[in-house]
């Protein structure tokens, strides 16, 4: 073992306590955090159903990687029949978020956490489950445990990776360590020409550039006409998203609307489902008229109604609201909205995911931070799909221009469309790499 990764696992060894301690302070909000500890740590008595067929293991730290694994992982299970996959993740949200995909291939997929980042237990997780190749999501780059599969003979390919300016300065604080985990990949298969070329940097030997996987996102049909039927519910008011919104963004999107006396309806959904009620009680201390998605009918339903007290309720210019506290619906919130705004773009965070809202063809408004996607943000705005905004006040007027002016807002949805459209094969592209690790085993 080399000094820095030997330093490293120091550093993991004494902070393991502390997340336990995490896992249980987590699980106040969301209990889910108290289950399959052993898994965490390596102790588990992990599922032999699958012991019969090789598995290819796809790895999704939370639910964005899982939605933009999703399309490689049928893929892959339809390429490879005789074999199965193992879908690993960090959190409960991404664990959830893989239970729908493992229910629509019976005895095919099987989930489990990835065990904290100890050599004993990253070990004993391969030699239990002995995958023929192992495929990380974007950005996971663990020095133990790329380390012990190359011992242990587990090629590991990095899939959908990108790495900031941002990251990339983060990790030339520690080049030694960084060197060592990014040479351990069999293969980076990059979004863009520039993340590629910050993966050399940092020490990955053997890198392609294939596109982004998440352009090959297919917008659910339900959910998509819900999201129609929501937005005919919500009244003739135009009607505004903020989709994925963080920690802070929320007070600065009520102060401007407030201060844009903005008559519109608008629906906010956080980025993390622990944060629902943190939100729903910020918008019950400024006294305003809101109704949770939970408290409403399934948007699969065919009956799907908004209740008569959404619209209108209040008189003058106060907005109404809808909270978004549903997971895996994202969809159907871009589907009612004349116009969306990227959460985590206000505030020096990075930004989400623009591309699940072209491919929905919703109008696009992104803040002045957006360094996690900054090539597709680049690009989509380049296309007339979206408009960047320098603050929060500025990105409100910059949305009810768009919402109020049908001329824009149709062409905004061809572009976000056309542009969602132009950048899908990455896919394929990532299927046609893989092939040698999946076959040669």
């Amino acid at each position: 073992m080399s000094a820095a990764r030997l330093g490293y696992t120091a550093f993991v060894w004494f902070a393991a306590p502390f997340a336990a301690l995490y896992l249980l302070w987590r699980s106040r909000k969301q209990p889910e955090y108290r289950a399959h500890w052993g898994e965490r740590f390596g102790w588990a008595r992990y599922p032999q159903a699958t012991a019969s067929r090789p598995l290819i293991w796809v790895h999704a730290v939370s639910v964005g990687e899982t939605r933009a694994a999703e399309p490689l992982i049928a893929a892959l299970l339809n390429a490879y029949p005789q074999h199965g996959l193992l879908l690993t993740h960090m959190t409960p949200t991404g664990r959830e978020a893989g239970r729908s995909i493992a229910d629509k291939w019976p005895g095919r997929v099987t989930q489990v956490y990835l065990p904290y980042d100890l050599p004993f237990a990253v070990r004993r997780f391969l030699r239990a489950l002995r995958p023929v190749v192992g495929v990380g999501m974007e950005t996971e780059t663990w020095p133990n445990l790329l380390a012990v599969a190359r011992e242990e003979g587990v090629p590991m390919v990095l899939v959908n990776a990108r790495l900031s300016e941002k990251s990339l300065a983060q990790a030339k604080r520690t080049p030694n360590l960084v060197r060592e985990a990014a040479g351990n990949f069999a293969l980076v298969l990059a979004q863009t020409a520039a993340d590629a070329e910050r993966m050399r940097q940092v020490g990955a030997e053997r890198v392609e550039v294939v596109g982004n996987l998440k352009f090959d996102f297919t917008p659910s049909p339900e959910l998509i006409d819900a999201g129609r039927r929501l937005h005919a519910s919500l009244g003739p008011r135009p009607a505004l998203l903020f989709a994925s919104t963080r920690e802070g963004e929320e007070p600065l999107i009520l102060d401007a609307l407030q201060a844009l006396d903005a008559r519109t309806m608008v629906l906010i959904v956080p980025r993390h489902p622990q944060r629902f009620d943190d939100v729903a009680r910020l918008l019950a201390s400024r006294g305003l008229n809101f109704t949770r998605r939970s408290a409403l009918k399934s948007g699969s339903d065919p009956d799907f109604r908004e209740p008569p007290s959404l619209v209108g309720e209040k008189s003058g210019s106060d907005p109404d609201f809808v909270l978004g506290d549903s997971m895996g619906e994202m969809a159907m919130y871009y589907a009612a909205a004349d116009v969306a705004l990227i959460g985590g773009s206000l505030l020096p965070l990075g930004g989400q995911n623009l591309i699940e809202a072209c491919a929905v063809g919703t109008p696009v408004v992104v803040g002045p931070h957006t360094f996690n996607f900054e090539q597709a943000t680049h690009d989509a705005i380049e296309a007339g799909a979206a408009e960047r905004a320098a603050s929060p006040a500025e990105a409100i007027a910059r949305m009810c221009a768009i919402a109020e002016d049908g001329v824009k807002r149709q062409a905004m949805s061809a572009a976000a469309q056309r542009f969602a459209a132009q950048h899908r094969g990455a896919t394929q592209r990532t299927l046609d790499r893989l092939k040698p690790f999946v076959s040669a085993r």
